[in-house]
């Protein structure tokens, strides 16, 4: 028999996992935030968990409280032998976590008890960390503090942005929740306590921290350009008065007299340079523009009288 399941979710990154589960399991409901406006219309927008259940055939629930005492005798009502969240939005209140049969699992982009938190997939890589993964965990008040279920690590190669990572950890959490589901439901999982001196905290994302200061190294310059693509991205404005975002980017050997904080080229490419070297810019967008090729974009300006190397003012 297939065990029963309400799912929990919202953005992309709970959408494997919801389509693992509606294919080993059966899922009774599915509970999402509501409805958003999106883009220059502000036409509402189902989230991307909402689009599956619906293709699926599955009831969709979008209370604004999914802990209010009405909401909690609904999700009672439903006999699940476990709720499964991921990236829900919503922070479960004891009267939630203990209504299924086998309690509330959740699926965290992380190897708790290190990044805790709204943003652990990019924290990691600001840090510098060489390896991250995903937790199945049992849920508690406390914020993702319950007790480890199984881990599955990957490492952080010198190319993964936050969005490749986000893409690759939402897959292996889609691969960890049957076993886990399975594990704690016939006994054979053991949950590990988490070590409270162990704990980092994934603070939320901020636009501020989008702005790049070219006095760092350019190891710090890369962690910053891979950690927020795609948002909130890192940006500079030069004494000519443009504003960039540098897309994508790589530590550099070439050696060029130009200050710290200035821009130079070299073709095929684009520099800025840092505390230590240069930083090789190799995808930029300009304000209002797509983003193109460092080459394209220098190609672009040989018509606008500009001269480098160009001081970055901010």
């Amino acid at each position: 028999m297939k065990l029963k399941i309400v799912f929990m979710g919202t953005p992309e990154f709970a959408v494997p996992t919801l389509k693992k589960l509606l294919i080993e399991t059966e899922v009774l409901a599915v509970y999402t935030q509501p409805d958003k406006p999106v883009g220059r219309g502000l036409q509402m927008q189902h989230s991307p968990v909402k689009k599956i259940a619906i293709e699926y055939g599955v009831p969709v629930f979008t209370p604004e409280k999914v802990s209010l005492p009405d909401e909690v005798e609904k999700l009672k009502s439903f006999g699940a032998d476990f709720f499964v969240i991921v990236a829900y939005g919503q922070i479960l209140k004891l009267p939630v976590i203990e209504a299924p049969k086998f309690g509330c699992i959740n699926i965290h982009s992380s190897l708790l008890p290190r990044w805790r938190g709204a943003a652990p997939i990019h924290q990691a890589l600001l840090a510098g960390d060489s390896e991250t993964g995903i937790t199945t965990m049992k849920i508690v008040p406390k914020l993702d503090a319950g007790d480890i279920l199984l881990q599955s690590k990957t490492n952080i190669s010198d190319e993964d942005t936050a969005q490749t990572l986000h893409d690759r950890l939402s897959e292996m959490g889609a691969e960890l929740i049957i076993p886990t589901l399975n594990g704690v439901s016939s006994g054979t999982i053991h949950p590990k306590i988490q070590d409270e001196s162990l704990v980092t905290y994934a603070h939320k994302l901020t636009k501020e921290m989008e702005v790049v200061n070219p006095s760092k190294t350019t190891k710090e310059i890369d962690l910053q350009v891979r950690g927020l693509n795609p948002w909130p991205g890192t940006k500079i404005e030069t004494s000519s008065g443009m504003k960039l975002k540098i897309k994508k980017g790589k530590p550099s050997s070439i050696n060029h007299p130009a200050k710290v904080g200035e821009l130079f080229k070299r073709e095929p490419s684009l520099y800025m340079q840092c505390a230590d070297g240069a930083y090789e810019i190799t995808e930029i967008q300009e304000e209002g523009k797509k983003a193109i090729s460092s080459h394209d974009f220098l190609n672009g300006l040989k018509n606008r009288n500009l001269n480098f190397p160009m001081e970055i003012i901010k």
